[in-house]
């Protein structure tokens, strides 16, 4: 019995984890990571094997490095300052909580990069841009996220059965 409870709180983390990739604010790789790390001890350390063990967790840090550095990462593509970046991120947090959920985060942060740049730069053009290219990047980091963590998902399975 308390090898099926085990085995299934794998599983639900590793579902919860690709869950976590598509909800703001919610980290979906550690609890990616946790449920191969479950699993792992599960099966006496010996399932998956040490080289997919290693790919997995590199997966798992790769996504959790995309989540947390995304939105900066495509903040200073798009032409916006580390500044705009760390604000606009600040901005998106509050409200997330504040509007209920991701979508008010998204339009606050697409808003906040393009005031701050238009005041920084002075020009509608590249506050638009950066602010553009913000939301475009948060947006495809989350889609990242979630076809990698998804992948992890579906390798655990495979190697479950």
């Amino acid at each position: 019995m308390i090898d099926l409870l085990v085995l299934a709180l794998a599983f639900v983390l590793l579902v919860v984890g690709v869950v976590g990739s598509v909800v703001p604010q919610m980290p979906g790789a550690p609890f990616s990571i946790a449920g191969v790390l479950v699993y792992w001890w599960h099966s006496g350390f010996s399932e998956p094997g040490a080289l997919l063990l290693a790919v997995l967790l590199a997966v798992g840090v790769a996504t959790l490095a995309i989540d947390w550095l995304g939105g900066a990462v495509a903040a200073k593509v798009g032409g916006a300052s580390t500044a705009t970046a760390v604000i606009a991120s600040l901005v998106g947090v509050v409200l997330f909580f504040v509007s209920g959920g991701p979508l008010g985060m998204i339009l606050g942060m697409t808003l906040t990069v393009f005031v701050v740049e238009y005041y920084r730069q002075q020009d509608a053009r590249a506050g638009a841009k950066a602010a553009l290219v913000t939301t475009l990047g948060i947006l495809s980091s989350s889609v990242m996220q979630a076809v990698l963590t998804g992948a992890m998902l579906v390798t655990m399975v495979v190697v479950a059965l």
